[in-house]
């Protein structure tokens, strides 16, 4: 296949997987199509995250988004996209309980978005519904390290391989989740030297977030990169944009000019069609 023609097509799960080693693959998340829009020319991947849960519904966790959410988000994204390999958040509740649970929920995320694959987090305890996924023809993006659906039973969102016992823990849940078929993991808030170690051990991509410079990608939320999100900024964000102040003031500058009453001006309105009147009888 030509580069032309690469760039013609959406990017699929197995190009993720060929840059192993390579160019590092660039990832943001994504919820509706106009964002999808702008971000899509310059993802290789674009994933809708639960994070939209707290992100667009202003909920706590993450855990309170539903399996429905997810759909309408990813086909959101989907329509919004033409080159990234979009992935979906299998949302919490609906794939622990058993590998064919697990299946029945990403068949329908794929069926009913037209997504390329789903995340769902966990190591050595899903590494069966892993395998049972892919086995099944349904690509997986594994997820290791800080697991956002499972810090509230885990004490809160602490950073983890910081002692000898996590640090285990976390290289098992990784080469587990690789070997299990998944054809990229994310490694979310761990220690750089265990996030490195990971990388160079497991024959698939990592995608850091709060991990590592050497994983093989990165990615982050959108709207915390983007200044989008002011609840709170993780220590791991770069502020790439400040567009918070941005949607403020030109919110403050359209109250002002309803107020001040300059807006709407008359080439904002509409006039009545003309109408054309027969001549007059002498």
């Amino acid at each position: 296949m030509s580069e032309d023609q690469a760039e013609n097509r959406r990017t699929t799960v197995s190009d993720i997987q060929a840059r192993k080693g390579g160019k590092p693959i660039a990832c943001l998340t994504a919820y509706s199509k106009p964002m999808a829009q702008w971000l899509d020319p310059h993802m290789d991947l674009l994933l809708v995250g639960d994070s939209l849960a707290m992100v667009i519904y202003g909920m706590e966790t993450t855990r309170g988004v539903t399996l429905d959410a997810m759909i309408n988000h990813g086909a959101a994204v989907i329509r919004g996209s033409e080159h990234a390999c979009v992935v979906v958040d299998l949302p919490h509740g609906t794939y622990e309980d058993s590998p064919e649970q697990a299946y029945t929920s990403a068949r329908r995320v794929l069926d009913e978005t037209g997504a390329q694959a789903v995340k769902l987090e966990g190591g050595v305890e899903m590494a069966e519904t892993i395998r049972h996924l892919t086995g099944q023809g349904i690509p997986v993006l594994g997820h290791i390290g800080l697991l956002p659906q499972k810090a509230e039973s885990r004490g809160g969102f602490k950073i983890q391989g910081r002692d000898d016992e996590g640090w285990k823990q976390v290289m098992a849940d990784g080469v587990a989740v690789a070997e299990a078929g998944a054809f990229a993991i994310v490694i979310e808030g761990t220690v750089e030297a265990l996030a490195r170690e990971i990388t160079e051990t497991v024959a698939v991509p990592t995608i850091g977030i709060g991990a590592s410079p050497e994983c093989d990608g990165q990615i982050l939320v959108t709207d915390d990169a983007l200044g989008l999100f002011s609840d709170f900024t993780p220590s791991f964000v770069k502020r790439y944009a400040e567009l918070g102040e941005d949607v403020a003031r030109a919110a403050k500058a359209y109250a002002d000019d309803v107020q001040a009453r300059r807006f709407p001006g008359m080439e904002h309105c509409f006039g009545m069609k003309k109408v054309k009147k027969d001549p007059p009888r002498l």
